[in-house]
């Protein structure tokens, strides 16, 4: 019989993804996360398995929990509401938490040694899915006449997404809402009509 867990595996893993979110995979160290999560090295492992493995946890935590505005935005009736509901939300996101201000999958995909390969190609994979998803959303714009015949979706979706990923770092680097709100007024003005 297995010895019953002395802590809540649900809160541990949000004390985690915290920690990834603040120093990025890398930069959080086991010292880090048992701190911040109150259960020793051991225990960690036997929850989770390794540090891959919680942060890939954490990271699909994530994206349930605070990039919840990504989906929404794919329903909004026009393509200019669904970009800048995206880039409203990220902006949102980006400056909720004084603590850890950015975007975890972007913080954790800039800095990596080839140690960690397979979680920058995670990340990589992971950022690719949502912007095939807004070209998607943005070729049927097209098709329905919201967007011009002439669009190319597949560099609109880059564009925003660039967006998206660099409100990220600035946001990281100090930025507060208000200048990443501008940030969305001037990519806005970019916008087909």
């Amino acid at each position: 019989m297995g010895r019953h867990r002395e802590f809540d595996v649900d809160q541990a893993l949000d004390a985690a993804l915290c920690v990834f979110w603040r120093k990025g995979y890398e930069g959080a160290s086991y010292t880090d996360l048992t701190q911040a999560t109150g259960v020793e090295r051991p225990a960690l492992y036997s929850a989770f398995g390794n540090k891959e493995a919680l942060f890939r946890l954490a990271l699909k935590r994530y994206y349930e929990r605070f990039l919840d505005f990504f989906p929404k935005a794919l329903e909004q009736p026009t393509s200019r509401q669904v970009v800048e509901s995206m880039l409203r939300g990220a902006a949102e996101l980006h400056t909720r938490f004084q603590d850890r201000r950015g975007c975890l999958g972007i913080h954790g995909a800039l800095v990596g040694s080839d140690d960690v390969e397979p979680i920058q190609h995670a990340l990589i994979e992971a950022r690719a899915d949502g912007e095939a998803s807004l070209r998607a959303r943005l070729e049927r714009a097209r098709e329905e006449g919201d967007l011009p015949a002439t669009a190319n979706c597949a560099r609109l979706a880059g564009f925003v997404m660039t967006v998206l990923h660099g409100m990220a770092v600035q946001a990281k680097a100090g930025f507060d809402r208000a200048t990443l709100d501008g940030i969305v007024d001037q990519a806005m003005m970019a916008w087909p009509s």
